[in-house]
């Protein structure tokens, strides 16, 4: 691992343990084994960092939609989407407790937040073509991606805090429920 990868694996790591504003740049260099000047070197502050990670994680979540089959039924395409981005989740933990934290932050730059709407583009793609063929209601997409952020934000919350891990299937279906027409 090089310098930066260390720097920003570090970072990533004590952000989620300490929390955004608890968490000095002098931690992330004593903890990727750099020295300060070596992180200013790849970051000019705490902020870019963060911007970093952020677009770092959307690049990675925007790969759960590569194998999207375009030509199954909306139903069956928004069930994959769904249990996949728990999936994703659920497997990078950190991942998610980092964007928790940011997930209205005025930290996260507007070329940041751009990189996270191309990360949905393909679930944009497919809310519109729902509810042009009239399966989905005709909802405001922002509406529809709020809803369904916010059941899988509260799914994500649940499996992190309770002993007894569940299936998303419920949700989902819940979800789908909701949103269909």
């Amino acid at each position: 691992m090089n310098k930066r990868e260390a720097i920003i694996s570090s970072a990533l790591q004590l952000l989620t343990e300490k929390g955004v504003h608890n968490t000095p740049m002098s931690a992330i260099a004593k903890a990727s084994g750099t020295g300060m000047g070596t992180i200013y070197n790849y970051f000019p502050n705490k902020d870019a960092l963060i911007n970093d990670i952020y677009t770092r994680i959307k690049n990675e979540e925007k790969e759960v939609f590569l194998n999207f089959a375009s030509d199954h039924p909306i139903k069956t395409q928004f069930e994959n989407y769904f249990t996949s981005i728990i999936a994703f989740f659920v497997q990078n933990s950190t991942y998610f407790q980092f964007m928790e934290q940011l997930q209205a932050s005025p930290i996260i730059t507007l070329e940041s937040k751009e990189v996270g709407k191309v990360a949905v583009a393909q679930v944009v793609e497919l809310l519109e073509k729902g509810k042009q063929d009239r399966i989905i209601k005709d909802i405001e997409i922002e509406e529809l991606l709020m809803f369904i952020g916010g059941a899988i934000l509260s799914y994500l919350r649940y499996h992190f805090n309770q002993s007894k891990k569940t299936s998303p299937e419920h949700q989902m279906k819940m979800v789908w429920d909701a949103i269909k027409e």
